[in-house]
């Protein structure tokens, strides 16, 4: 019988899995052009994504060029497409740089080309192409009161598209009248193409004071020219974003976890793929889920695992070490008390939680009372951000390094008989 233990970490490289692009592109390859395919994109697995296009392109008779831009550490080797590594979720010069270059070479497409775009999440920080008036200063400082004030993903795509030059809809526009192909990896709630990586080819006419509005929310001051250059970054987008393929999403991942559960003879239950909220306000919740499958067998009785992706926030109160699922986990397990017979898994699909060097963590019913055993106070470090640190000393990191996706977050609870 497999432990507690072995079990998440089965699940969560079920998930992984599904989520890679190898394979995917069969069946969804447009005709070859007369003229060049240009293939450009920006995320966290367009690295990845890139190599298993070309493998795919070749095998009906293409060749391709083109550039695409991932995180640091995040490159492969591929034949033709360049890959260039940038900084995320703080945009740098290198994403700069890459971003007017992939811009650039849309806008040297001709009719005859074909341009592939491929897009995952971490796009909107790896493409940093400022509009004009806006510098990457700008960006940069407004990124980072974005991350620290809780704002959900989309509400920060909002904002990043109305700082954007590439954005929005606007390389797609570039590349016109070239035909676009967009793959897409989805690390948002409800898969939306305009949402995934800020939509570089989903054209959209913005709402400036929609975005400064944002900002006020959160109390995010900007200098009012900035402000200003927001509010002329409007384009009539007529361009439309030609043909969409989703090659990877949330609820595909949690489908195969799913799928793997029941050879485990484990009763799965997805919760849904496009949860958000506060991180430990649902590690609590999911708390009070975990308690009625004990007690109750409601909604489903035990052996089970409870699924669950989407996107939770983290509001920084403190200095601590620590991502958006290891805080969830955190709270999850303080608020279950040391059930006996919970264990639980959160984790980023993309290999890093926050800014740190785990995936995530995952703990066991002899967590919070061998923590208490250490002298290890859960409480003050949940109330300083710094799961992290908690789950460090507990050695219950999950460390992956970059996986060359990113389906955004994988949550499993297992509840035993």
């Amino acid at each position: 019988m497999l432990s507690d233990a072995e079990i998440l970490h089965t699940l969560f490289d079920a998930a992984l899995r599904a989520a890679l692009p190898d394979g995917k592109f069969a069946g969804r390859l447009p005709e070859r052009p007369k003229g060049r395919t240009i293939v450009l994109g920006a995320g966290k697995a367009s690295a990845r994504m890139a190599a298993a296009f070309e493998e795919a392109w070749s095998s009906v008779g293409g060749s391709c060029e083109g550039l695409v831009v991932t995180r640091y550490g995040h490159g492969v080797r591929t034949r033709s497409v360049e890959i260039v590594e940038a900084a995320h979720p703080v945009p740098d010069q290198a994403g700069l740089d890459a971003a007017g270059r992939i811009l650039s070479l849309a806008q040297a497409a001709g009719p005859d080309d074909l341009v592939i775009c491929l897009i995952s999440g971490g796009a909107s920080a790896l493409l940093s192409l400022p509009a004009d008036g806006i510098s990457l200063g700008d960006k940069q400082d407004i990124n980072r009161a974005l991350l620290r004030s809780g704002a959900p993903i989309g509400e920060m795509n909002q904002v990043r598209k109305a700082l954007s030059a590439i954005k929005g809809g606007r390389l797609a526009a570039a590349a016109s009248p070239a035909p676009v192909v967009t793959y897409l990896i989805s690390d948002v709630p409800g898969d939306d193409p305009g949402s995934i990586g800020s939509g570089p080819t989903v054209p959209e006419r913005g709402d400036p004071e929609a975005a400064l509005s944002i900002l006020r929310r959160y109390s995010i001051d900007v200098p009012e020219r900035v402000a200003n250059a927001i509010r002329a970054n409007v384009t009539a987008l007529e361009t439309t974003r030609g043909v969409v393929h989703m090659l990877a999403t949330p609820k595909m991942s949690l489908d195969a976890a799913a799928a793997r559960a029941r050879e485990l003879h484990l009763a799965p239950l997805i919760l849904g793929d496009a949860i958000e909220g506060e991180a430990r306000e649902v590690g609590r919740v999911m708390a009070g889920m975990a308690r009625s499958v004990v007690e109750h067998g409601e909604p489903l009785p035990p052996p089970c695992v409870l699924l669950s992706g989407g996107e939770t926030t983290v509001t920084l109160r403190g200095e601590g070490r620590g991502g958006r699922n290891a805080e969830f986990l955190l709270s999850l397990a303080i608020s279950l008390k040391g059930e006996a017979k919970v264990s639980a898994m959160a984790c980023d699909t993309d290999g890093i939680d926050g800014s740190e060097d785990n995936a995530g963590a995952w703990f066991d019913p002899s967590f919070v009372k061998s923590a208490h055993d250490k002298g290890i106070d859960l409480e003050a470090h949940l109330s300083r951000n710094d799961a992290y640190s908690a789950f460090s000393a507990m050695d219950r990191l999950v460390v992956t390094g970059p996986t060359l996706t990113n389906v955004n977050d994988f949550r499993c609870i297992l509840v035993r008989p």
